[in-house]
């Protein structure tokens, strides 16, 4: 009778473990499996190709897809 009590206490402990595990991986996977926020897109003021906004380089008069468009400039 005592090992079957001392059984039934390791399994519950091995449950309760198992879940603290458990939750603690859900909660670091959650973190990083947020969707981002779309970015806002820009159109370079050269070829006219769509990149984010952060990926643009600034200058010259507009935003650029590359250092060479924006070393050229807009055209018109």
């Amino acid at each position: 009778m005592s090992k079957l009590i001392l059984l039934l206490f390791l399994g519950f402990l091995a449950y309760i473990v198992f879940k603290g595990y458990q939750r603690a991986a859900s909660r670091r996977a959650g973190d990083s499996s947020r969707p981002k926020a779309p970015e806002r897109m820009v159109a370079c003021a050269s070829c006219g190709v769509n990149l984010p906004e952060s990926e643009a380089l600034e200058g010259n008069g507009g935003r650029f897809c590359c250092e060479e468009h924006r070393r050229l400039g807009a055209h018109d």
